[in-house]
């Protein structure tokens, strides 16, 4: 779109040309125009009104969305529970309480044309390299990831330490505790008090533990309390600091909450206290866009299923009363059935699930 002034300087250009011998066609391509965009200029009123386009009335689309639900959106967006949220977690939460408003993009359009931009809040996975081995789950308590990370102390050189353990599956936090010191004995704890609460003695086949080759996760301690309880050690290869992605990706939710002290904690028991809310929040109120905007706790009862099946319900819904809005199919809320630990082509992990099936049928 050229400006009037633009194309009145770009037309006595090429008209100065002419008139010093110049061919009207070589002179426009000097220019940087096309030449019959100069006569049509020239032939109607292109060089007196200049560019209609921004003026032009054109027909609201049928599908369009109206006043009242732009309003809504507003409304909605700003209610203190979505306050803070972004449109990729508002939209999943309405749906589990029946309500369709619009689609994620049209929340993000209308947010933006009000100044309100909200970013989609998802961290970015590390990225990764082949592993020599890919674990694959397909239900909880199948496969676990730990770790542990410090947290900042209002004493200068003092930190607490948040030993953690992760179901890849479900992305549930099924054990936590936070201490002062960085100790074997506190991971040997957390590992018995975790199987106990997770049941493992009545599993028949006990997880994988993932961990980085830390001198805690891999001390003797560790290792003797993994084999009593049966669970399969697994670590990060050497020199590989990201083999650990799930954990990782957690521990910077965890400090990129709001309400993370960014001046440290004033003692053990608050840095316990924020642990322990943090853990309740993102296990029971997180929608996790790695298993379609479900909370965790939700995935590790078995309870996604259904609440997948329920939103796809209401899309449907959504597309018979406003068919023109969809351009294609509706938004895929199939649930995720299978979580590998170093994602791969789909070749690798038909191959792992292959594997496992043969070894389920041998035994």
């Amino acid at each position: 779109m050229i400006a009037l002034e633009d194309r009145q300087r770009t037309v006595q250009w090429v008209e100065a040309a002419c008139r010093e011998g110049a061919r009207f066609k070589q002179a426009c391509e000097v220019a940087g125009i096309d030449a019959r965009t100069v006569q049509r200029w020239k032939t109607g009123d292109g060089l007196e009104r200049g560019d209609g386009r921004p003026q032009a009335i054109r027909p609201t689309p049928a599908h369009a969305l109206s006043a009242e639900e732009r309003q809504r959106i507003l409304e909605v967006a700003n209610e203190p529970r979505f306050a803070e949220l972004p449109p990729a977690r508002i939209v999943p939460m309405l749906a589990d309480e029946g309500t369709y408003i619009a689609s994620e993009s049209s929340f993000s359009r209308v947010l933006r044309a009000h100044g309100q931009v909200r970013h989609r809040g998802r961290a970015k996975a590390p990225q990764r390299r082949r592993p020599p081995s890919t674990h694959v789950a397909t239900q909880p308590r199948q496969l676990w990831s730990w770790d542990l990370t410090f947290l900042a102390s209002q004493v200068l050189g003092q930190w607490f330490y948040l030993y953690l353990i992760l179901d890849v599956y479900s992305r549930k936090i099924v054990g936590f505790e936070v201490h002062e010191t960085d100790s074997a004995d506190h991971a040997v704890d957390l590992l018995r008090r975790t199987a106990l609460s997770e049941g493992l003695h009545t599993l028949e086949r006990k997880p994988v533990l993932h961990g980085d080759n830390g001198a805690t996760i891999k001390a003797t301690t560790v290792l003797a309390m993994l084999h009593w309880l049966g669970i399969k050690p697994s670590y990060s290869r050497p020199r590989v600091s990201d083999d650990n992605a799930f954990v990782e990706a957690l521990f910077r939710t965890a400090k990129y909450r709001p309400q993370y002290p960014t001046s440290g904690f004033a003692d053990l028991h608050a840095a316990r206290s924020w642990a322990s809310q943090f853990v309740t929040w993102y296990n029971h109120e997180h929608r996790h866009s790695g298993i379609r905007f479900v909370s965790p706790a939700q995935r590790h009862a078995g309870h996604d299923q259904e609440i997948l099946a329920r939103r796809h319900a209401l899309y449907m819904q959504a597309r018979e009363a406003h068919p023109r809005r969809w351009a294609r199919h509706t938004r895929n809320w199939e649930p995720i059935t299978t979580v590998t630990l170093n994602p791969e082509r789909d070749s690798v992990v038909n191959a792992a699930l292959q594997s496992e099936n043969e070894a389920a049928a041998a035994a």
